[in-house]
């Protein structure tokens, strides 16, 4: 399947979105790819990108003031990603976007879709869900640091991406967690011995 075909089948979730009607939004998407390493949205910029991950893994960080990385965020294969605060607040990004492994994406810049919003009402509906993706990641990340002990979310990780231990360096995972590598090392030795 090639990058439109994924994009196509993705977006037909939507009900009412025929793919005649998604052809008005084809000259939008621009393929890119990145390389393991390369940053896709520097913190500090004020980017209204929108991408959808075709392959690949993105992770969101934070540098501190001491230096040190705090990854907030990791986006894989059929996920959206974009810096939420330029889109939503109209201001710099706080975080880095960097690929973890060769990635391909499809982008569009947020402005153009809200151009072609604006021109064809009817697709209203895919804007409002974008905003309330970006909205329910946010909330969903809090309630799991509320509901569930880091264990929890070490499965439901595991759950929802069961190859991502072998695809991001565990120093990530354990910043996801909220957890030390120290730490998530023992969770994953206490989940074995459970198996």
């Amino acid at each position: 399947m090639n990058a439109i075909d994924t994009i196509w089948s993705y977006f037909s979730q939507f009900r009412g979105v025929k793919d005649a009607d998604l052809e008005i939004f084809l000259p939008l998407l621009k393929p890119r790819s990145l390389e393991k390493g390369e940053v896709f949205i520097e913190e500090g910029a004020v980017n209204r990108k929108i991408a959808f991950i075709i392959q690949g893994i993105v992770r969101a960080y934070h540098i501190k003031e001491n230096g040190d990385e705090i990854t907030t965020m990791l986006r894989w294969e059929n996920h959206i990603v974009s810096a939420y605060e330029p889109i939503l607040l109209d201001v710099p990004s706080r975080f880095y976007y960097q690929a973890l492994e060769p990635t391909t994406l499809v982008e569009m810049n947020y402005d153009d879709l809200e151009k072609k919003m604006d021109e064809f009402p009817r697709f209203e509906k895919i804007r409002k869900f974008f905003l309330q993706e970006m909205l329910l990641q946010s909330v969903r990340k809090i309630d799991s640091f509320i509901l569930e002990s880091p264990e929890e979310r070490y499965l439901s990780l595991l759950n929802e991406n069961p190859d991502i231990l072998m695809r991001v360096p565990h120093k990530y995972i354990a910043n996801i967690l909220g957890v030390t590598p120290v730490s998530l090392s023992r969770i994953k030795k206490r989940i074995s011995e459970k198996r």
